[in-house]
């Protein structure tokens, strides 16, 4: 694990778990977790937030050592069914935190429930289960091309093998309409 992605949970992860926000870490730490670790400046959170902690999780990254969003723009982002979304720097590092509001996403709804937890650092991190990590990165494949999606999600499926529950990934790979990017992944196992 690198450097970073430790300094990444302790300034982004401790306080949500301080906070008791439901969350998870998805994205390119999780794949470094589930398959080949590589270095990463952000990290991608899913959070559920209710409207009672808004302001605890502003106060949680207020201050100079932070730029959050005012209070408001991070309510808006709560409130919208899909894609809601504001970013937490850190401005001693650069280092970001991507955060995705889980609203009425199916996706995101199923996965929150199935998160798992990890240690790095000695603080509990709760991950993304693997199948939801490979969709999301085969659908920012498809939408953007960066072939780094497609080495992520076949690290994950050599390194976890049988622990991926395969059945679940074909049938969400045809609703969302991405089956000829997991043929391109699973083509090459």
């Amino acid at each position: 694990m690198h450097a970073e992605s430790a300094t990444l949970v302790t300034l982004f992860v401790a306080p949500l778990n301080r906070l008791g926000v439901k969350y998870m870490v998805t994205g390119s730490l999780a794949t470094s977790i589930y398959g080949d670790p590589r270095l990463t400046h952000d990290i991608d959170l899913v959070i559920a937030l209710p409207d009672d902690t808004v302001d605890a999780l502003h106060a949680a990254f207020d201050g100079a050592e932070f730029y959050v969003p005012p209070r408001d723009v991070i309510a808006v982002e709560a409130h919208r069914p899909l894609h809601g979304h504001f970013n937490i720097i850190h401005t001693g590092t650069a280092l970001k935190a991507d955060v995705y509001m889980i609203g009425a996403d199916p996706l995101h709804r199923w996965a929150i429930d199935r998160r798992q937890a990890t240690t790095i650092d000695g603080h509990t991190v709760w991950l993304a289960p693997p199948e939801y990590v490979v969709l999301r990165k085969l659908q920012y494949f498809r939408d953007g091309g960066s072939e780094k999606h497609l080495r992520d999600v076949r690290a994950m499926l050599r390194q976890l093998g049988p622990e991926v529950d395969r059945a679940f990934l074909e049938a969400e790979t045809a609703r969302l309409g991405l089956q000829a990017q997991l043929a391109m992944v699973t083509a090459e196992e």
